[in-house]
């Protein structure tokens, strides 16, 4: 991977925001990632109410050139106090709502802030749900009065990544040799581009574990798709073991060997019913791609394994 050894993560505020909001704009994977996190403790919270919230600050990252992500230890949330509620005097009588909205950027692990931003809006409608609702689309994603909230944030976590990065790749390979690979290629994927020199030492790093981690896949997959198959020999179990192998990806260990279990099956397909049996296994990138391809890969697994874990308890007590 070619070393572009650049220190971003040191320079001043404005040269920041503009590689980040460069970078931002053509690769998720460049972004800072926050995950929307939604305090129960905000008042006239309800179902509705928290959804927009919630979608409100997603759409508020990622108009600033941050990512939406689940379970990021780097939270963007908000506290909501209610100012005045009043009926209006019409007919039909409306409710109108005045809520301070101040947003906030921190370590949601540490409890760290970074940084908020205030903002008083107003909403009307013909229930509490709806004025409140109404208040809040007056939070506009890329209000200019977020620059320096969003820009101060973005600053503190990549001061993070910065000071943290050898604690970052130590702790992933603590991980790797305890076989927790997709909770350490979470770890190495979670470090945005615009970190470039950590950056490219997480992604030197996950290569191996990334190769180690579609092994152990290969092999599970190949013995169920294996199992699969065995059970009835017909083409409900091609079907199934199909299914299994179509997951197997072409740079595992063992692909040649589903490759073969692949032919095998095909040709029983055709003694049985005479025909070709319609399967593909996933086919190798060229080489122009594949570096690019692995990382895809490896950061998708960390997606997935990240959203597939219990809901963080962030630490946000004092921001407010």
């Amino acid at each position: 991977m070619k070393k572009l050894f650049l220190a971003i993560c040191v320079l001043g505020l404005s040269m920041t925001a503009s590689a980040q909001n460069t970078a931002g704009k053509s690769d998720d994977g460049a972004r800072i990632a926050l995950t929307p996190y939604i305090p129960a403790q905000i008042e006239g919270l309800t179902p509705a109410v928290k959804a927009s919230l919630s979608n409100k600050l997603s759409q508020i990252a990622t108009a600033n050139g941050l990512g939406g992500s689940s379970n990021s230890r780097f939270i963007i949330t908000t506290n909501v106090s209610v100012l005045t509620k009043d009926i209006t005097p019409t007919a039909p009588p409306m409710h109108a709502y005045t809520l301070e909205v101040t947003l906030y950027i921190g370590d949601g692990l540490e409890g760290t802030l970074f940084s908020s931003q205030s903002v008083t809006l107003k909403g009307v409608g013909t229930n509490e749900t709806k004025a409140y609702i109404a208040a809040l689309n007056g939070l506009k994603t890329k209000d200019p009065v977020y620059q320096t909230f969003i820009e101060k944030g973005k600053t503190k976590i990549m001061e993070y990544f910065n000071s943290k990065c050898d604690f970052i790749l130590k702790d992933a390979q603590t991980m790797a040799a305890q076989n927790k690979y997709e909770e350490a290629i979470m770890k190495l994927t979670s470090v945005p581009e615009v970190c470039k020199a950590c950056y490219d030492k997480a992604m030197d790093a996950v290569a191996p574990i990334y190769q180690k981690q579609i092994d152990r896949a290969c092999k599970q997959r190949l013995m169920e798709a294996t199992t699969a198959w065995n059970a009835a020999q017909d083409l409900a179990s091609a079907e199934n073991a199909g299914a299994i192998l179509s997951q197997i990806e072409p740079g595992a260990a063992c692909y040649k060997d589903a490759q073969v279990l692949s032919s095998k099956i095909a040709q029983r397909v055709k003694e049985l019913d005479q025909r070709e049996w319609k399967f593909q296994m996933k086919q190798q990138q060229d080489n122009v791609d594949i570096q690019k391809a692995t990382i895809k890969a490896a950061r998708d697994i960390g997606v997935a394994y990240g959203n597939n874990q219990p809901d963080v308890v962030y630490k946000v007590y004092g921001w407010w």
